[in-house]
């Protein structure tokens, strides 16, 4: 007999930022397609919109739920519901801003689902030319790159669990000054005490009373989705937390053509833009961010 799917439930946040960024729906819908149609697996994905919280039903039967949504948006309040689900040993991933609670929600909630969260005045947020080292020992890296390069809004210095046990490193960077594309919102003393160390931009918890959990920093740029190493390893983490086995060569998933790239996208009128397919050379060869040295100063 065949198993039965693993249901997988996406919810997207609702539309920000620009056009291209913060693509909460285009990017669930890249990500439950190649689920659904191409990888072979027996799972059956699913995108709901942030308004599930009016129907908490719509979760039931979920092995994993994956919330990509700025801040706790995607919550929904529903924090008692989606607690008992995690109880239950439901799965559940957060991506890029949906891993950022209050510092009380991630120390109730989000360290005992997933092992850490963001934190404010402790995280850190520049735009920068990452080289992501996967974990090859973990079944995350089946089928990636050891290296993966890509241009993103890549949070670091997470709040983990304070004993870190059962908390895994699954993907790490290093930033550097001459990776650094952008600085915005919290660059502080943290952020410069960062610089030249690896830090977890991915990772995984096994939780002990059952269930996975997971955080990834990234995807604040759509063009994430488009980076196969990028795409492969994050399905590899939502299958996962699943409770599937990831397999050998990783989740199957085809190279995104500019149509498919541009399905879906937030309606933004006139200022909806086409995207490009990326472009990892212009990446690498872009001039570093400009420091703000008085800013900086303060932090010596």
């Amino acid at each position: 007999n065949d198993p039965e799917p693993k249901r997988i439930v996406f919810i997207a946040g609702n539309r920000s930022h620009a056009s291209g960024e913060h693509e909460f729906r285009a990017g669930c819908m890249v990500l439950a397609n190649a689920l659904n149609e191409q990888s072979g697996l027996p799972v059956e994905a699913v995108v709901l919109g942030a308004d599930w919280k009016n129907d908490p039903s719509v979760l039931e039967g979920a092995d994993s739920v994956v919330i990509y949504a700025d801040g706790t948006s995607g919550i929904g309040g529903q924090w008692k519901y989606l607690d008992g689900l995690a109880k239950e040993g439901v799965g559940m991933m957060f991506m890029h801003y949906a891993v950022h609670p209050s510092p009380e929600q991630g120390k109730t909630y989000y360290q005992p689902w997933i092992g850490g969260a963001m934190e404010d005045d402790w995280s850190v947020t520049p735009h920068w030319f990452a080289e992501m080292k996967v974990n090859k020992d973990h079944p995350i890296g089946r089928g990636v790159p050891e290296s993966v390069e890509c241009l993103d809004e890549l949070y670091y210095n997470m709040r983990f669990r304070e004993d870190r046990e059962n908390v895994l490193d699954l993907v790490t960077a290093v930033p550097t000054r001459e990776r650094m594309r952008r600085y915005i919102n919290m660059w502080d003393k943290n952020d410069v005490d960062g610089l030249g160390k690896t830090q977890t931009v991915m990772w995984g918890y096994e939780r002990p009373t059952g269930g996975r959990g997971a955080g990834f920093t990234g995807g604040h740029y759509h063009h994430c989705w488009a980076i196969d190493g990028v795409r492969t390893t994050v399905l590899n983490a939502i299958v996962w937390t699943a409770g599937l086995e990831v397999p050998e060569g990783g989740v199957k998933s085809e190279p995104l053509t500019e149509a498919m790239f541009n399905a879906n996208l937030d309606d933004y009128g006139d200022k909806t833009r086409h995207l490009k397919l990326p472009d990892v050379e212009a990446w690498r060869s872009a001039p570093p961010a400009k420091i703000d040295e008085k800013r900086e100063a303060a932090f010596k």
